[in-house]
């Protein structure tokens, strides 16, 4: 009796010190909320492109590297690309931190549209939130770690071009960044808050060139082979194709070449296709599909045809030991609460957004409940992370409810005061589980049977589905 009393007494007094050590975590990201603010809001302001973030990639080296982490730059030879380190042994903590702005999106903070720039780039998906909210998580893990001598090692990983054809995680998996990470954290910019975990769908997106004759499309047609034939040849085959594929298929494409004139013959023509499915494998068996289409365009027109894969990501694969303490973390921290400022600027912005129905604005104060077996039909780059380690994220109120991602209104929101509440508030939640974890290793443990459990198999050789591609560094410019 005596010897379980004073047991009993011991576990109060570690949970006792654990809640005090969460509360210095989050009294120190409070005392540092101008700084970090005033950090997103620069990144904010530069606004710069997939792989050409070298601005945006300094600024977060310089808070890591005067932290006291030492930083490898330009990794997996992309120059933005930077992975800071600080610790050592086991468990090592991985945090991700996305940079990249979005073509067209330029705003200013104010809820009704207003270019900065024309044509310019804007943070549309809220990286310049992304970024700085993960520094500060680990920034403040960090301090903890040294102040109360945890054993480990947390590793912040900057991850350039995440959007459209970048895929700047893939190339870190292919490094190898992960192989030695026990457990990975991230977040993401959002209209609510949300720990769920989610799966994705895996994508790949391609460019089929055509190559024909020209020739004078009134004098004489008969000499000519039109590639803009093959390419509408291929669409024609597709459309037809999609009564006979699962309804979570997605199949995309624009025509980017279709003939200079319409009284030439087309001799070059090219159409980029975008595939997604549940599955990796459920992509590869409508890739297939995909390239006999292309096949008999070019046989059916008598053209050539070839293609190249631009990026290829993996579906997200959930896992439930992760997001459940994640959540717990994001409750304790709780929603995003709006002062009467901001409550009017995000009434105007509402207006502006094109929905039948729109939540009530207090969902950004409330933590959505834990729900598992959610699909998100979209793809990430995190995907291809959460195939080779245990893999868990969230969301976070820094978008007014009802706006949506890759918008002018939401650039409007990562520009203001609800974007900054909303990402101090992840960097709170990751900071705290990433805590729990270094606390509780058996968590760790079990994340890893349970992506082995998802993956089917222990032992996984990672092979891009971009294939063996290198970072298309330009392919901003």
């Amino acid at each position: 009796m005596k010897k379980s009393l004073l047991l009993l007494v011991a576990l109060c007094v570690f949970m006792g010190r654990l809640g005090f050590a969460q509360q210095e975590i989050v009294n120190e990201l409070n005392q540092k909320y101008a700084k970090y603010t005033a950090i997103s809001d620069k990144i904010w302001q530069l606004a710069e492109p997939g792989y050409l973030e070298e601005k945006t990639s300094e600024l977060l080296i310089s808070e890591l590297t005067n932290a006291g982490f030492e930083v490898q730059r330009g990794v997996g030879e992309m120059k933005t690309a930077f992975v800071a380190t600080y610790g050592s042994g086991y468990p090592t903590i991985g945090i991700l931190a996305e940079m990249d702005a979005l073509p067209g999106l330029s705003q200013e903070a104010v809820p009704y549209r207003k270019a900065k720039y024309v044509n310019a780039y804007g943070h549309g998906c809220g990286h310049n939130l992304f970024g700085v909210g993960s520094v500060a998580a680990a920034i403040a893990t960090k301090n903890w770690m040294e102040k109360a001598k945890i054993k480990g090692t947390i590793r912040l990983i900057g991850t350039p071009a995440e959007e459209g054809a970048g895929g700047g995680k893939t190339y870190l998996v292919k490094e190898g960044v992960f192989k030695d990470i026990d457990a990975v954290l991230h977040w993401h910019p959002g209209d609510n808050n949300n720990a769920s975990p989610n799966s994705s769908l895996a994508y790949r997106v391609a460019n089929f060139s055509f190559s024909g004759l020209a020739a004078h499309a009134s004098a004489s047609p008969e000499k000519g082979r039109s590639a803009l034939d093959a390419v509408e040849a291929m669409n024609y085959m597709v459309n037809l194709m999609r009564e006979h594929i699962s309804p979570e298929t997605r199949i995309h494409y624009v025509i980017k070449n279709g003939g200079l004139t319409s009284n030439i013959v087309p001799d070059y023509a090219m159409v980029e296709y975008t595939i997604r499915n549940p599955t990796a494998q459920g992509l590869e068996e409508i890739w297939k599909r995909l390239m006999k289409t292309a096949e008999a365009a070019a046989l059916g027109t008598e053209t050539k045809m070839s293609y190249e894969i631009l990026a290829g990501l993996y579906n997200l694969l959930p896992n439930d030991i992760l997001a459940k303490e994640m959540q717990k973390s994001l409750e304790k921290v709780g929603g995003v609460k709006y002062t009467p400022e901001e409550t009017a600027f995000a009434e105007k912005i509402r207006l502006t957004v094109n929905s039948q129905s729109l939540a009530p604005l207090t969902e950004a104060q409330t933590v959505k409940p834990y729900t598992s077996g959610l699909a998100f039909p979209a793809s990430t780059d995190v995907g291809d992370v959460s195939w080779v380690t245990p893999t868990a994220g969230l969301s976070t109120a820094t978008w007014v409810t009802g706006v949506p991602a890759h918008s002018w209104q939401a650039v409007a929101c990562n520009g203001m005061s609800i974007g900054h509440k909303g990402m101090m508030n992840a960097a709170q939640t990751i900071a705290q589980t990433a805590q729990n974890l270094f606390k509780d290793t058996k968590l760790i443990e079990q994340s890893k049977e349970e992506l082995y459990q998802r993956r089917g198999t222990k032992v996984f050789e990672y092979k891009s589905l971009a294939g063996d591609r290198k970072p298309p560094l330009d392919y901003r410019k």
